[in-house]
C-alpha cells in the first residue's frame, strides 16, 4: 500500500528550536531568538505550506497548553481547499453524542475533511485541570465505550435509527444524528499499554505508535493485529516523528546538533522529572529511550537505532524521536517502516513551514521516485 504523509500544525507555536510541549516553560527559543505565537495567520501559513507540498492532513494536538484543536481547524478549513484535519480532543471531556454531532457538522461543512484523533490522556495532573479524577484503567475503559457510542452513531447518521447504549460510564438513550454526514470520521487512537491495545483492536481505523526503534514496533504491530483480527477487524497502522532531512548526512546531524546546543541541561532535568509522574506506557517508553544521557555529548550519542534520534525527548513529551540524516537515508527508514506495515507517517519539524519544504523536496521526493507516495 502507498504511504500517506500528514504534517503538524503547530497550535502551541513555533520556533527554531525544539518546541516542548505542556506549558510555557517548556519552550525553548532557536538561535533567531523569535517564538512564532499561534496566530490564524501563521497557522494558515503552515497549513497552505502542507496543502502545497502534497500532504493529506495536518494533525492538530489537545491539550491546555494549546489552542482548541476543534476551533482552530474549523477556522483553517476555510483557507484550504483539500487539506484534511487530523483533530485530537479528550474523549472523557465531551458527551459522544455531542462530540459525533460536532464530527458530522464539521464533515458537512468541510466537505468530509475530517480525521480523529482520540487522546484517552497520560498526565493525572491535566487531566485533573479538566475536573478528571479517573484512574489509568478507567480511562482506558471509558475511552472504549465512547468509541461504541461515537462510531455508532456515525454509522447510523441519517438512517433515523435510535442508538442506546448502558455502560458503567455512559448511559444513552435515543440518540441519532440528522441529516446524515458526508461519511463517518475514520478514528486515529495510540497508547501502548494493554488496555490502550485492547481499545485500538475493537475501535481504531489507524493505530499509532510514537516513533520507536523499529525492532520495537514490528512487536507492536504484530499483538496489535492479532487482537484485531480476533475482533473481526484489521485497522492501519501509523507512526508519529518528527524529521530532519537535508542535503547530506553531515548537514542533518548538525542540524540536530543545533538543536541539542540550544537546551538548558536544567530544563532537561525538570522535563524528564515532569514526565516521570505519567501513567502513559508511551511515555514512558519515550523516557526510556533517553535515560541515561548526560550534558555535553553530542547529538548522535542520543542515536537510538539508525537516523532515529532520541532528543526531542529530553525536554519534550508525547513523540520524542526523529529520523535524521541525508533525504535518501530517511526515506529509507520510512520505507523500512513501510515494510512492516505502517502506512500513516504524521511528522513534524521547527519551524514547520521551512522544515515541511526541506522534507517534501527531498525524503519526499526520494518517496515518490521510488513509487511509494503520492501527494495528494
Amino acid at each position: 500500500m502507498s504511504l500517506h504523509l500528514h504534517w503538524y500544525l503547530p497550535t502551541n507555536g513555533d520556533s527554531r528550536g525544539i518546541t516542548g510541549s505542556g506549558d510555557d516553560s517548556h519552550r525553548i527559543a532557536g538561535t533567531a531568538g523569535a517564538f512564532r505565537r499561534p496566530s490564524l495567520a501563521y497557522l494558515k501559513q503552515v497549513a497552505q505550506a502542507a496543502e502545497n507540498l502534497g500532504f493529506e492532513a495536518v494533525l492538530t494536538p489537545t491539550g491546555t497548553w494549546c489552542e482548541d484543536a476543534w476551533i482552530a481547524t474549523a477556522a483553517l478549513s476555510q483557507h484550504v481547499a483539500r487539506l484534511k484535519f487530523l483533530v485530537a480532543f479528550r474523549p472523557g471531556f465531551i458527551s459522544p453524542t455531542l462530540a459525533a454531532h460536532q464530527a458530522a457538522t464539521y464533515q458537512r461543512l468541510t466537505d468530509g475533511r475530517l480525521l480523529i484523533n482520540i487522546v484517552t490522556g497520560g498526565d493525572p495532573v491535566e487531566q485533573r485541570r479538566f475536573g478528571d479524577h479517573a484512574d489509568h484503567g478507567q480511562r482506558y475503559a471509558r475511552t472504549g465505550e465512547f468509541l461504541s457510542v461515537f462510531r455508532g452513531l456515525g454509522e447510523r447518521a441519517g438512517t433515523g435509527e435510535l442508538l442506546d447504549f448502558g455502560g458503567e460510564h455512559y448511559r444513552i438513550e435515543a440518540a441519532h444524528l440528522d441529516p446524515a454526514p458526508a461519511g463517518a470520521p475514520p478514528v486515529f487512537f495510540g497508547g501502548a499499554s494493554a488496555a490502550a491495545e485492547q481499545v485500538a483492536a475493537r475501535h481504531a481505523d489507524v493505530y499509532l505508535a510514537w516513533g520507536e526503534p523499529p525492532a520495537q514496533i514490528a512487536e507492536r504491530v504484530t499483538r496489535v493485529r492479532a487482537l484485531a483480527r480476533e475482533q473481526g477487524r484489521a485497522p492501519a497502522f501509523g507512526i508519529r516523528l518528527h524529521v530532519i532531512s537535508r542535503d547530506s548526512e553531515e548537514a542533518a546531524w548538525a542540524e540536530a546538533g543545533r538543536l541539542l546546543a540550544g537546551i538548558d541541561p536544567q530544563r532537561v532535568e525538570q522535563a524528564q522529572s515532569l514526565f516521570s509522574r505519567t501513567e502513559s506506557v508511551g511515555q514512558q517508553r519515550m523516557t526510556a529511550l533517553v535515560s541515561g544521557w548526560q550534558a555535553g555529548r553530542d547529538a548522535r550519542a542520543l542515536e537510538v537505532a539508525p537516523n532515529l534520534w532520541a532528543g526531542y525527548g529530553l525536554v519534550r513529551g508525547g513523540a520524542g524521536t526523529a529520523l535524521v540524516g541525508s533525504h535518501a537515508q530517511v526515506a529509507d527508514r520510512i520505507a523500512e517502516y513501510h515494510a512492516l506495515g505502517l502506512t500513516h507517517f504524521i511528522l513534524s519539524g521547527q519551524p514547520h513551514v521551512e522544515e515541511a519544504y526541506w522534507f517534501a523536496e527531498g525524503a519526499g521526493a526520494e518517496l515518490q521516485r521510488r513509487g511509494l507516495w503520492q501527494p495528494a
